[in-house]
């Protein structure tokens, strides 16, 4: 099978967060046809093995390469003969084309497995929805057997044309947090004012103070309000949605205190109770400076165009492998054409595969050559 019709097959046969059962199966079987050893991780996941015939006796060293393979509650719109079968789902996010690479660079090692070490093709689940498969990954230890030199993902981009590659060293991608609030009170008439403890005031009040939290590296938004009340009704309750992001722990920490602070002073003023509740999700994605350095120099040597990335306040829960080991999230352009990312047209190029499949492969390779 080609690297275009794993794609597809994906494409066609979506399946959300931890539910990739199908997806898991069929990518298990591609592998087998491969003859390339397998096992399964974090539940809906594969992680792949091969070592290379150059690797002497306890050498322990491997690279991870790690692909998503999850996709999103969204109607696909794209006209694709290969569109989605599983009606509200779709592969908006390139999580097939991740996946597509990853199969083509575990075909062409298992080819010609000319390199000492060992590659780790790991297809994750549950990338789109906390608590994230990367950290059940790693809570299972799927890597404790080797000494891992390097974790290496990458995500489409159609920003970036076929052919270029963008990169970021250090901080790249946001923390993301889940912000939850009920702010309760006193309802009851809208024209008696005096009797309430009027918690749709509080919460208009703490939304204007969240917002004060915004600045250049860090990202807050209120995205949905609930106040079940009427014109002249003031209910005793409203509840409230949003998202936090930042760019280091001692940003968030700080960030969590404003947030209770905020609320703790409203209530005083309105003589409401406020709950807030603060999901945390994925760490920063940071990238090791050597490893980002090293594939920037090898993709200008590959003839390909890059491009130095600023900060994105996106979330990927790639992030907890940053924390553990030397990692590298770039992104691989597919084309302005393919249409923004998370929705029902989003169509990247498959031109694209080629580029992904040949620069992951000579990354890797170069990786355990330099011994990093």
């Amino acid at each position: 099978m080609t690297p275009v019709e794993f794609r597809r097959h994906l494409h066609a046969h979506p399946e959300r967060s931890f539910a990739e059962h199908d997806t898991a199966a069929f990518i298990e079987a591609q592998l087998d046809a491969l003859g390339i050893e397998h096992r399964r991780v974090a539940g809906t996941g594969v992680l792949a093995r091969i070592r290379g015939r150059a690797t002497a006796a306890g050498d322990r060293r491997a690279v991870v390469l790690r692909a998503d393979i999850d996709a999103l509650p969204i109607a696909e719109r794209t006209g694709l003969p290969y569109a989605s079968c599983n009606e509200g789902v779709m592969h908006a996010c390139g999580h097939d084309m991740h996946a597509a690479v990853l199969y083509g660079v575990l075909r062409e090692a298992a080819a010609t497995p000319d390199f000492a070490g060992t590659l780790l093709g790991l297809f994750q689940p549950g990338e789109e929805c906390n608590p994230g498969g990367a950290s059940l990954v790693l809570a299972e230890g799927a890597f404790d057997d080797f000494e891992v030199v390097a974790v290496v993902g990458e995500h489409a981009e159609p920003q970036l044309e076929i052919g270029t590659l963008g990169f970021r060293a250090g901080k790249y991608m946001a923390a993301n947090d889940e912000l939850r609030f009920a702010v309760r009170g006193t309802g009851g008439h809208g024209a008696l004012r005096a009797q309430l403890h009027d918690p749709v005031a509080a919460a208009a009040e703490l939304i204007g103070r969240l917002l004060t939290l915004n600045a250049p590296v860090r990202v807050l938004s209120i995205g949905r309000v609930e106040a079940p009340g009427a014109t002249n009704v003031v209910p005793d309750e409203v509840r409230m949605e949003g998202t936090l992001r930042t760019f280091d722990e001692g940003a968030r920490t700080e960030a969590h205190r404003a947030i209770e602070a905020f609320a703790a002073e409203t209530d005083a003023r309105h003589g409401t109770r406020t709950e807030a509740a603060i999901d945390r999700g994925y760490p920063s994605v940071v990238n090791d400076p050597a490893l980002t350095e090293l594939a920037a120099a090898l993709a200008e040597a590959s003839g390909l165009r890059i491009e130095r990335l600023p900060l994105r306040p996106t979330a990927e829960d790639f992030g907890h492998y940053t924390l553990r080991y030397p990692s590298l999230f770039y992104r691989l352009g597919v084309g302005a054409a393919a249409g923004r990312l998370h929705t029902a047209t989003f169509a990247p190029d498959e031109r694209a595969l080629d580029v992904g499949i040949d620069f992951m492969l000579r990354l890797a390779h170069r990786i355990l050559e330099s011994r990093l």
